[in-house]
């Protein structure tokens, strides 16, 4: 029973103080002290609660602009978005900072901001990859912007996670025409895939795939069509097994070599 009591006395004061804290922090949105809103949203940054330090820096903003606080005032607002993980008006705040105060100290770091912001936001690599190369070029930037920079080689670092990803999306896309039975698409898409990133970790999967598209497009052709798109498969078995001889693919690739062959003599016998 006095277990019970203390817990409700416990929440009385909690939501009590929940009230008066949410009471304090009206009074200071709707007041006129700049600087006394200034000393407040700061002390709620520090505090990390960071939706309300970004409230109250997107108030006064505008009023200190062309002061010597308003760089430094622009560069806490995007750090509140940042914290807030709302990485699209944390890039767009740290940008405007890099493009309006260009004697600012937090130029440099403002403009790594704006690339990894962009990195933030790239996804997996099955979906759009807009903001992944906006993230390499943005980083690229600021490796030759800033070539003597500590944050080079985290810069190149990131780069090389991205540019894997695309890489991974090149291989998604192109396996896509494959896994959907559009061989033709699929003998197109996975040789860009391999003409674009003839380094990818894919490289063997890639021409494997080429080699069963060509066998199935030339196993469901129509008769006219046949004899040419088997000699193709033939081709393909030759460049894949002359590079990846002992490949865990090895003896599927040998069932539609010796199909396509087996097939070809017959056309030649008739």
């Amino acid at each position: 029973m006095l277990k019970n009591r203390v817990h409700i006395v416990l929440l009385l004061l909690l939501t009590a103080g929940l009230i008066t804290s949410c009471g304090e922090y009206e009074k200071i949105l709707k007041s006129r002290d700049y600087a006394f809103k200034l000393d407040k949203a700061m002390e709620y940054y520090e505090a990390e609660e960071f939706v309300k330090a970004g409230t109250l820096f997107d108030q006064v903003v505008n009023i200190y602009r062309g002061t010597i606080k308003a760089d430094t005032i622009k560069y806490y607002q995007a750090k509140s978005y940042y914290g807030q993980r709302d990485y699209i008006l944390a890039g767009h705040f740290y940008g405007e900072l890099a493009e309006t105060y260009l004697n600012s100290v937090f130029v440099e770091e403002s403009e790594f901001m704006v690339a990894y912001c962009y990195y933030k936001l790239s996804p997996r690599a099955e979906l759009d990859q807009d903001n992944t190369y906006r993230a390499i070029n943005a980083f690229k930037m600021y490796m030759m912007k800033y070539p003597t920079s500590e944050r080079v080689s985290e810069s190149q670092e990131l780069i090389n996670e991205l540019s894997d990803k695309i890489v991974d999306k090149s291989y998604i896309s192109s396996k896509l025409y494959y896994d959907l039975g559009y061989y033709k698409s699929a003998i197109i898409a996975l040789r860009n895939s391999l003409e674009n990133y003839p380094e990818t970790q894919f490289r063997e999967e890639l021409m494997f795939l080429i080699l069963k598209s060509s066998y199935l497009l030339a196993d469901n052709s129509i008769e006219s069509k046949r004899m040419e798109r088997f000699q193709s498969t033939v081709d393909e078995y030759l460049t894949f097994n002359s590079e990846f001889p002992e490949s865990t693919h090895f003896r599927e690739a040998e069932k539609m070599y010796d199909s396509s062959q087996k097939t070809l003599k017959e056309y030649t016998k008739n």
